[in-house]
């Protein structure tokens, strides 16, 4: 059995943003409140988180999550590995390093921004972070989970999204190739970004997003990394085709069968 609980489905800057006067932020529906995106995937007791940005912490806190067993990163812009630091709590509850699972210049990236936590002389009470580079190939997490990456780009940056199981996660994409797609094919729940209805120049629009989902033809397709530009959540939901839904903070779903 896998579940995924989505930890956060907002674009870079949440959803409120600082500021803004737009319905969407000033909404009182609880839909349209949105962490920095993440989720959790779960399969037979072991959890891997896929990204940990600026609101890892508060949403641990709020799911309640005490365990993880692996950390895939997607890509090393801030909303995806800002909260990283907070690893060392995890740290603390499991008494060893976390295994954190990217390409080669995203660990950089990551020994870049925590450089304190890879030092030769340690600072007491610093992350622990065990990382491990991963290429195009399917790899092995947590005890023997198979992972297969999903090469996608985000404008010019090239960026991983995962297949687990019959799951298949994407997120800051705005081009994926026939070859990738092949990939996803097969998949149960599909997890697709769709920042907003405007065009844009590095994440996917809802049209472009349902494109893809109709390519994939997964049972069923759930949109993230949303901007406030989208729209009202109880609005654009009844707006979307059978199949297709937005995902939103806290939500869980369970495919049965691996």
């Amino acid at each position: 059995m896998l579940k995924i609980r989505f930890l956060g489905t907002g674009t870079s800057q949440g959803v409120p943003v600082i500021a803004c006067p737009c319905e969407v932020c000033h909404s009182t529906d609880e839909h349209d409140k949105r962490l920095r995106t993440s989720a959790l995937v779960e399969v037979d007791g072991r959890n891997i988180l896929i990204d940990a940005g600026p609101d890892f912490r508060q949403q641990l806190l709020r799911e309640n999550i005490t365990q993880l067993d692996a950390i895939l990163i997607t890509h090393e812009h801030k909303d995806h590995i800002g909260g990283l630091d907070d690893v060392r709590a995890i740290n603390y509850v499991s008494g060893k390093a976390i295994d954190i699972y990217a390409e080669d210049r995203v660990l950089r990236a990551i020994k870049s921004d925590f450089a304190y936590a890879f030092a030769y002389l340690r600072y007491p009470g610093v992350p622990k972070m065990s990382l491990h580079t991963i290429a195009d190939n399917a790899f092995t997490v947590a005890g023997g989970i198979e992972v297969i990456p999903i090469r996608v780009m985000h404008m010019r940056l090239p960026v991983y999204g995962y297949r687990i199981g019959r799951l298949s996660y994407i997120t800051d994409a705005n081009y994926i190739a026939d070859s990738e797609i092949e990939k996803m094919k097969g998949s149960e729940i599909l997890v697709i970004n769709a920042l907003r209805k405007k065009k844009h120049l590095s994440h996917y629009t809802l049209d472009e997003a349902l494109e893809l989902a109709a390519k994939v033809q997964a049972k069923a397709s759930y949109l993230t990394h949303i901007s406030d530009q989208m729209g009202l959540y109880a609005k654009v939901e009844k707006q979307l085709p059978p199949g297709v839904h937005l995902a939103y903070d806290g939500l869980q779903l369970t495919i049965n069968n691996l």
